[in-house]
């Protein structure tokens, strides 16, 4: 079974999907229609601009959004996923790709979303860590004892987790995970707290825009990040979109279920091969492959 995944930020790179853009004009129209409904020529960023430029979360994640969406498009009958997921943000994109949500509603649920986070981020600083070498279960213990806000954000695979909180309560977990032997926990360059109760502002604010989208059923159950589970429901979806701000990317847990359920390959929708990388840790044979188009 085909099982297709979408990267989240991080995955963005310069000159990303001018490729997409002169493969065909049905592109070309839907870059255009993002630049008009961004109300900015992230073409422009994306084709010219500097990595600094698309690390700006108003731009990298309708960015990764539009390379996703748009690269699913151009593959035409040869996407034919039997299940999918996306990696946080990524989420909306296979949710788009799989006929839940139109193109125009994705984007502009994505481009609410970067801002509220960047408004949550900056009313109140806060930061990530990863930590590797560690079972996910000692550093939830550890996340728990700490005053403050800490808490797991992304599970990505066996061994690599990032917490998420508060500056001084993830600067203390790192020193007490690194003294109960995790390999590293290092503090990330990211704007806030992402996937924790700190995104609160930001969720408050997209739960009536995610409210007010049209969700349809998808082709195949979206395996959302919340719950770790496929699910076809549009309300379920619904309210699971609007829990993932706050709540754990349950990634690890994404792939043993996808796994379980019988996902025999894994094809990347987007740009980078984060998440390849990602399952060969659960299962080092596991197949996967680059979604390519033409």
């Amino acid at each position: 079974m085909n099982a297709y995944v979408f990267p989240g930020q991080g995955a963005q790179y310069s000159g990303m999907g001018k490729d997409l853009y002169d493969y065909s004009k049905d592109n070309q129209t839907l870059f255009h229609t993002a630049n008009d409904i961004l109300g900015f020529e992230i073409t422009k960023i994306m084709f010219e601009g500097s990595d600094e430029a698309l690390k700006q979360t108003n731009v990298t994640q309708p960015a990764i959004f539009l390379h996703s969406v748009i690269l699913a498009k151009s593959l035409g009958n040869r996407f034919n996923p039997n299940m999918a997921a996306g990696h946080s943000l990524g989420e909306f994109s296979a949710l788009v790709a799989c006929g839940a949500m139109s193109y125009e509603d994705g984007l502009k649920l994505v481009s609410k979303r970067a801002n509220a986070m960047q408004k949550a981020c900056e009313a109140e600083p806060s930061t990530m860590a990863a930590v590797l070498g560690m079972e996910d279960k000692d550093v939830e213990e550890i996340c728990e004892q700490i005053e403050g806000v800490v808490v797991p954000a992304n599970y990505n695979s066996p061994g690599q987790l990032v917490i998420s909180g508060s500056i001084p309560a993830v600067e203390q977990a790192c020193e007490e995970l690194k003294a109960a032997g995790a390999k590293r926990a290092l503090l990330l360059p990211v704007g806030g707290a992402f996937h924790s109760p700190l995104m609160e502002p930001a969720r408050a604010e997209l739960e009536a825009a995610i409210n007010e989208t049209l969700i349809q059923t998808p082709i195949c159950p979206i395996y959302q990040n919340v719950v770790a589970k496929g699910i076809t429901d549009p309300e379920t979806i619904k309210q699971n979109l609007i829990a993932q701000l706050t709540a754990s990317v349950r990634w690890t847990q994404t792939m043993h279920q996808m796994i379980a359920d019988g996902a025999s390959i894994l094809i990347e929708v987007g740009p980078g091969k984060v998440l390849q990388g990602l399952i060969k840790k659960v299962d080092r044979a596991f197949e996967t492959e680059n979604a390519a188009f033409g």
